[in-house]
């Protein structure tokens, strides 16, 4: 059976398909990306709001909700990343 991912494993897969998507993505596509439950990820989307990493936007073509990764957000990723290279690198 897989293992769980931690809370920083969630918050880097939320924040990493936001970026893969350009730094702009439409809650359902970002609720399927992030395979958590819709309360699951308004916890963690509130929490990502709450801290700086993302905000909500209006799509400037349609006028949807849209969630956009900020420069907090991004820098998070780099050093997750960083981190995560790290560990590995000891067999962590």
């Amino acid at each position: 059976m897989a293992e769980r991912r931690n809370k920083l494993e969630i918050i880097y897969d939320i924040l990493k398909s936001i970026q893969d998507k350009r730094g702009m993505i439409k809650p359902t596509h970002l609720l399927y990306k992030s395979n958590l439950s819709h309360d699951g990820m308004k916890r963690y989307i509130d929490e990502l709001k709450t801290n700086s990493m993302l905000m909500e936007a209006e799509d400037p073509k349609s006028g949807n909700k849209m969630f956009t990764i900020t420069e907090k957000g991004c820098k998070f990723l780099e050093e997750y990343r960083k981190v995560v290279e790290f560990t590995n690198s000891f067999g962590f």
